[in-house]
């Protein structure tokens, strides 16, 4: 039987033992250092951050450092643990009487706190302090929380809690303000790099930076995630490992490769776009992994173009970083935020269609086509440079419109009742004086209106042809379509409502226009107007099926505004009010 030690991988092989392995994590160790040299030790720690930053790794040191008793036995609680004595020892091996780790994932309920609050009344039987490690603290119930909140706020002087815990929202208010609450940062890509070179030399395995960069990358932040894929490019490489193996081994794609088809994509070539895609596809990338990639580099070069200084990371090649900042130079902001948008809709596509490839084949086709299109602001400035046909839609041209032009695309204009071709008649001196506020038919139009008799009013304007009037005696010319009706039902209306004898009378023949048909002829007149507009034929020119749906005249915009300005009424009437 073989004496030679067991195979242990990187990330517990090279698992920090002291505050000066932690990587990343320097303000939290300045703080810790300052509270252990003050004597200002807390009962309670509360570690939060992503995997594999070092929660627990922090928590047992934590631990090594408040019952480390140094090399001669007679040390105090220190932030520079020994490593030999006999209690760093036990607790790094995770065997030490007084430590005690407990996973929350798999010890949710109230009688796993009940335990823990049965022993804390006990002194620590070796150490100085008795520990309890809780991992994924989250994990817990709300009744095992709730247990756990006596004990913690006022624990005894020989007992320290540190909980460990990547879900940091659901750990309820009232643990968190019991406790010391440190936060972890993501390792940065420089400080990840140094770390992996490092384990490698010591490991006296030949790997490339590139190799390094793109492992760091995908560690996304983490030392335990970097480690271990580190570990596995040792093995995949066989001793040197190149940035060719690790891609492989990583199911990615070139970068310089996935560079290339973003730059097909945006130059709308299709078919060579497709061809890169079943390229790489078949060179074992995943089309899934391929439009992330895709979308990364579309983040990536809008940054540089906001921030210059985003394209000095150094997980990005040299090479990379000169096409990166070529096309920020290139590319409008408002095309890569398009890019950005439809990339999103494309990751949710692949990840849930049947065939992943046949769903990233379809986006990069619609990306493709969308590329040359021009923006918003872009067609604007076409359509208004642009030079109108020499005929409008109806064939003829038109004149162009003068003075207040109307706009298309808003509002259709108040309706404003001009009165008729008809003749008009003043008020006679016979007529009452309750008559003489009628002096025109508008004003008979306008009571009809204010009495809100919608139907009436209605029928009025789109069945009556004025012939004459005069207060109080009307001859009319009724449509067609008119109500037989209507002249009576008017006449005994307006009786009502002035309190004086209406004459009507109906001729056959000799009627202006109604008020209906003078409100269509000014519309039509109006869109006539806004058809004949430059713009608008340019509009046509480019979209031949687009028509005209609303417009708004300087005197809507006008009235609008005055609307907008009206100061709001203070003593505004009140139905309801009994004074």
């Amino acid at each position: 039987m073989s004496d030679q030690p067991a195979y242990q991988v990187l990330a517990r092989k090279y698992r920090p033992e002291t505050f000066a392995d932690l990587v990343g994590q320097d303000a939290m160790v300045r703080t810790l250092k300052n509270a252990f040299e003050a004597d200002r030790i807390a009962s309670g720690f509360m570690m939060t951050g992503i995997r594999g930053v070092g929660k627990t790794t922090t928590a047992r040191i934590i631990a090594k450092g408040m019952n480390c008793i140094g090399p001669d036995g007679n040390g105090g609680p220190t932030t520079e643990p020994c490593g030999t004595c006999e209690h760093c020892v036990a607790i790094m091996e995770g065997r030490h009487v007084d430590v005690m780790e407990m996973d929350a994932a798999s010890n949710t309920g109230v009688a796993n706190i009940r335990e823990i609050i049965d022993s804390v009344h006990y002194r620590a039987a070796s150490a100085r302090y008795k520990v309890y490690i809780i991992d994924e603290v989250h994990m817990l119930s709300t009744g095992a929380f709730n247990a756990l909140l006596k004990t913690l706020e006022e624990p005894p002087a020989h007992v320290k809690f540190i909980f460990a815990t990547t879900e940091i929202r659901k750990v309820p208010v009232t643990v968190l303000s019991r406790c010391q609450r440190f936060d972890l940062r993501r390792i940065e890509p420089e400080d990840m790099i140094a770390m992996l070179s490092r384990i490698a030399k010591a490991e006296g395995a030949e790997i490339s930076d590139d190799a390094l960069a793109l492992i760091t990358r995908a560690a996304e932040g983490s030392a335990r995630d970097a480690q271990s894929l580190l570990d596995q490019a040792i093995s995949h490489g066989a001793g040197e490992t190149t940035v060719d193996q690790v891609r492989a081994m990583l199911g990615l794609a070139d970068r310089g490769r996935v560079l290339d088809l973003f730059d097909m994509v945006m130059k709308g070539e299709a078919a060579a776009a497709l061809t890169e895609l079943s390229a790489q596809y078949a060179d074992g990338a995943d089309p899934l992994a391929v439009l992330r990639d895709l979308a990364e580099i579309t983040h990536w070069i809008s940054v540089i173009k906001i921030t210059p200084d985003a394209a000095e990371d150094p997980t990005i090649s040299p090479d990379e970083r000169s096409r990166g900042q070529a096309m920020a130079a290139d590319l409008p902001m408002r095309v890569m935020t398009r890019m950005w948008q439809m990339l999103l809709k494309a990751l949710d596509e692949v990840a849930m269609a049947p065939n992943a490839m046949m769903a990233a084949e379809m986006a990069i086709i619609r990306l493709t086509h969308v590329a040359d299109l021009p923006t918003p602001d872009d067609l604007v400035r076409k359509l208004k440079d642009a030079t109108p046909p020499p005929g409008g839609p109806g064939g003829g041209a038109r004149p162009a419109p003068q003075g207040g032009a109307t706009t298309a695309m808003a509002s259709t204009p108040a309706p404003t009742h001009a009165a008729p071709n008809g003749p008009t008649a003043a008020a006679p001196a016979l007529a009452t004086e309750a008559l003489q506020h009628y002096a025109r038919f508008e004003d008979v139009v306008d009571l009809i209106r204010r009495h809100r008799d919608v139907k009436l009013l209605v029928e009025v304007e789109t069945g009556i042809r004025l012939v004459d009037y005069q207060p109080g005696r009307i001859t009319v010319e009724p449509t067609t379509d008119a109500a037989p009706d209507l002249v009576g039902r008017l006449g005994s209306r307006l009786q009502a409502w002035t309190g004086n004898r209406w004459v009507i009378t109906v001729a056959g023949s000799g009627g202006a226009q109604t008020i209906a048909e003078v409100r269509d002829a000014k519309e039509n007149a109006v869109k006539a107007e806004a058809e004949a507009h430059p713009l608008f034929q340019a509009v046509i020119a480019a979209f031949p099926k687009a028509k005209i749906t609303e417009i708004r005249t300087d005197a809507d915009k006008e009235q609008d505004a005055l609307e907008d300005a009206l100061p709001e009424v203070d003593d505004e009437w009140d139905p309801f009010d009994d004074e």
